[in-house]
C-alpha cells in the first residue's frame, strides 16, 4: 500500500541535464571555468578572503621638539620653545604648532573706546546702551560715547585696554622657522581577537637610530619634520603658516599574522583636512588666544596673544587578518555560483544564431519543458498546405479556423509510425490497389462549393460548435481526405484491424466504433508526429466527416470533439473525438 505523504516530505527532486557532445562546446566551457577559478583564486590571495579580520585598537602621544627665534613688534627678538608654540594643552591624537602670532602690550582692565566696525560707530552718548554687549563686542558698553581717533567716535567699553584692533595676521608668518621642527610620533596598536600588540617603533629602532633617521631614507621613521609633512599633504608650509589650518596624518596597518607571511607595518599618509578654498572668504585658517599675566606697580597686567597655527591630527586605522578554515569554506561557498555564468553563456549561445540552428533546437526541446494553466485549452492544428504547427487558445467567440495563432512549432516525424507506413506502401505489402486509385470514382460526401465560410477546401460539413469549424487547408485548395494516402493511411479497412488486433492480440471482432477511433488515431499520427506537449490535436471537419462516413455509429450519435487540457491516444480510442 503506497505510504500517504501529502508533504512530499519522503521524496527526492533533482535537476535534469542534458548532455552535447560537442568539442568546440566543451572546450569553451572549460575554458570559461578556468578563468572563473584564475580570476576567483587572485581575488582570494589579493584580499586574503581566507583570513579572518578584527580591527586596530590604537593610542597616539606625540612629542614635539624645536626651537626659534623671533622678533615681536614693540617687544624685540624672543625665543620661542616647545612650551610657547605648543599652545595651553593639546587634545587626544593631536598637537598643535604655532606659526603666526598677533600681540597686543600692556593691557589693564580699565575703559577704553570699542574698537570701531560697520555700525558701531556712534554721535552722542543716546547711541550707547549702558549695559549692552554682542558676540563682536570686546567689553561691557558703560553708556558713554569716547572718541576713537580725530575721525571716529565710538561707545566706551569696560575692558581689558587697549583693545586689540589689528586682525590680519603678519606676512610672512612670524614662526615661519616652525617648518624645521620635528615630532615623535608614538602609536601602541592592538588586536583584541588575535591578542596582538605591537607598536611604530619597531624593536630594531634603537636611540641611535631615532637621532639619525627620516623620510627620506626609511618610511617607517617615526620623526616627521612639520615642513616635509605639509609638504607631502600637498601644500607649501610658508603659505599655509599665516592663517593656519588642519593636517590629518594617517596610520595605517594592514596585518597578516599567518606565519608564512608574517607582516605588521605602518604605512603613513598626509592630507590637509580642512576647506582651504571656503577658508578664503569665511572665517580662514585656524587661530586661538592666549594670555601671560604679570603684576606692575601692584597691578595686574597682561600681554594677549592671538597665534595662528597648524593642528595636526593622528588618525589610526587598519585591520589584522588570520587564517580561518570556516572564511575559507564560506568564500568557497559564495564563489561557487559564479560558475553558472558558464551555464548562462553557453545557453545563450546555443539558443541563438551563434551556433547551429538544429542544435538549438534540439537542446531547448529537450532541456525546457512546458506546463500550462491548467485552465487553458491548448490546440493544436495542422494544415495541409503549411510544414509547421500552430499552437492556438480554445476560443469561445470565434471558430477555430479563425482564432489567432499563439505559436508555430515544427513538426516532429514519429519514427515508428514512418517505417510502419513505408512498410505498408510496398508493392508487396498487401495492399489493396485499388485504393491507391484516386477517390475522384468514389461519391463524395460534401461537394466542394457546398462548404460554410470557414471552409477552405469545400468539403467541410456545418457545425454549431467552435471547436469543429476547422478546415484541413489555411487556403483555397483540394481537401486532403481526397488524397490516396488518406484512404490508405486512416480509412483503409484492413490496416486499422491489423493495428488494433496488434493492441489487442485476443480480440474476438473489432466494432466498427473502434475502427473509427483508430482512423482518427492514424490521422494524428499522420499529420501531427509527435504533438507538443500539453496540447490536444484538433482533426479537421473534413477529415471527421469522411471518417464517419466510411465507418457510421448505428444510431448516427457521435461525441463530438471535446477539448481537454492533456492530449492522449487513449482519450481518442476511448471516442472523446
Amino acid at each position: 500500500m503506497p505510504c500517504c505523504d501529502p508533504l512530499g516530505l519522503c521524496q527526492y527532486q533533482t535537476n535534469k541535464l542534458v548532455r552535447i557532445q560537442s568539442v568546440r562546446l566543451g572546450s569553451l566551457k572549460w575554458s570559461l571555468n578556468g578563468a572563473i577559478l584564475l580570476v576567483i583564486c587572485i581575488m582570494m590571495l589579493w584580499n586574503r578572503q581566507y583570513q579572518e579580520f578584527d580591527l586596530v585598537v590604537s593610542s597616539v602621544t606625540t612629542k614635539v621638539k624645536g626651537v626659534a627665534q623671533i622678533r615681536l613688534p614693540s617687544i624685540g627678538d624672543v625665543v620661542w620653545d616647545v612650551v610657547d608654540y605648543s599652545g595651553p594643552s593639546q587634545d587626544k591624537n593631536s598637537f598643535f604648532v604655532v606659526t603666526n602670532v598677533i600681540v597686543t602690550k600692556n593691557q589693564k582692565q580699565g575703559k577704553c573706546p570699542e574698537v570701531p566696525r560697520k555700525g558701531r560707530l556712534c554721535h552722542t552718548d543716546k547711541d550707547c546702551e549702558k549695559g549692552a554687549w554682542d558676540q563682536q563686542s570686546h567689553g561691557i558698553q558703560t553708556g558713554s560715547c569716547a572718541r576713537f581717533d580725530v575721525m571716529k567716535k565710538t561707545c566706551e567699553v569696560s575692558a581689558w585696554c587697549p583693545i586689540e584692533t589689528k586682525t590680519a595676521p603678519p606676512r610672512p608668518a612670524l614662526l615661519a622657522a616652525a617648518e624645521n621642527f620635528t615630532v615623535l610620533i608614538k602609536n601602541n596598536i592592538r588586536f583584541p581577537a588575535f591578542n596582538f600588540i605591537r607598536r611604530n617603533i619597531l624593536p630594531q629602532m634603537n636611540d641611535a637610530y631615532l637621532r639619525s633617521c627620516h623620510r627620506g631614507n626609511d618610511p617607517l621613521c617615526p620623526i616627521f619634520r612639520l615642513g616635509d609633512v605639509v609638504r607631502e599633504a600637498g601644500e607649501k608650509f610658508s603659505a599655509m603658516a599665516v592663517e593656519g589650518g588642519v593636517i590629518g596624518i594617517l596610520i595605517k596597518w594592514d596585518c597578516n599574522l599567518d606565519r608564512l607571511m608574517h607582516r605588521c607595518l605602518p604605512k603613513y599618509s598626509f592630507r590637509r583636512l580642512d576647506e582651504k578654498e571656503n577658508n578664503k572668504t569665511l572665517y580662514p585658517g585656524l587661530s586661538f588666544r592666549f594670555a601671560k599675566y604679570n603684576t606692575v606697580n601692584g597691578v595686574e597686567e597682561r600681554t594677549l596673544y592671538k597665534a595662528f597655527g597648524i593642528r595636526f591630527d593622528v588618525m589610526v586605522f587598519g585591520q589584522a587578518g588570520k587564517f580561518s578554515f570556516i572564511q575559507l569554506i564560506i568564500y568557497i561557498g559564495s564563489t561557487l555560483s559564479y560558475y553558472a555564468l558558464t551555464t548562462v553563456f553557453l545557453d545563450w549561445l546555443i539558443e541563438t544564431s551563434c551556433y547551429a540552428a538544429d542544435v538549438g533546437q534540439k537542446y531547448s526541446e529537450r532541456k525546457v519543458e512546458s506546463v500550462r494553466d491548467s485552465q487553458q485549452c491548448i490546440l493544436c492544428v495542422s494544415y495541409v498546405d503549411e510544414k509547421k504547427l500552430r499552437l492556438v487558445k480554445r476560443s469561445h467567440k470565434k471558430s477555430l479556423q479563425d482564432v489567432k495563432t499563439i505559436t508555430v512549432q515544427p513538426r516532429k516525424e514519429d519514427a515508428g509510425h514512418l517505417r510502419a507506413v513505408l512498410c505498408l506502401l510496398q508493392p508487396d505489402g498487401g495492399v489493396d490497389h485499388e485504393a491507391r486509385l484516386p477517390l475522384a470514382n468514389k461519391s463524395d460526401p460534401n461537394p466542394k462549393g457546398r462548404g460554410p465560410a470557414w471552409c477552405k477546401c469545400g468539403a467541410c460539413a456545418a457545425s454549431a460548435l467552435l471547436q469543429e469549424q476547422l478546415c484541413c487547408r489555411r487556403g483555397d485548395g483540394v481537401c486532403i481526405a481526397s488524397s490516396p494516402l488518406f484512404e490508405q493511411l486512416v480509412l483503409r479497412r484492413s490496416l486499422l484491424e491489423a493495428v488494433l488486433l496488434y493492441q489487442d492480440p485476443l480480440a474476438l471482432q473489432v466494432q466498427t466504433a473502434a475502427l473509427r477511433h483508430c482512423a482518427y488515431r492514424q490521422y494524428i499520427t499522420w499529420r501531427f508526429g509527435v504533438p507538443p506537449n500539453d496540447t490536444q490535436p484538433a482533426i479537421p471537419s473534413c477529415c471527421v466527416g469522411r471518417i464517419r462516413a466510411e465507418y457510421p455509429s448505428p444510431d448516427g450519435q457521435y461525441s463530438g470533439f471535446t477539448p481537454a487540457r492533456m492530449a492522449s491516444m487513449q482519450a481518442c480510442s476511448d471516442g472523446e473525438l
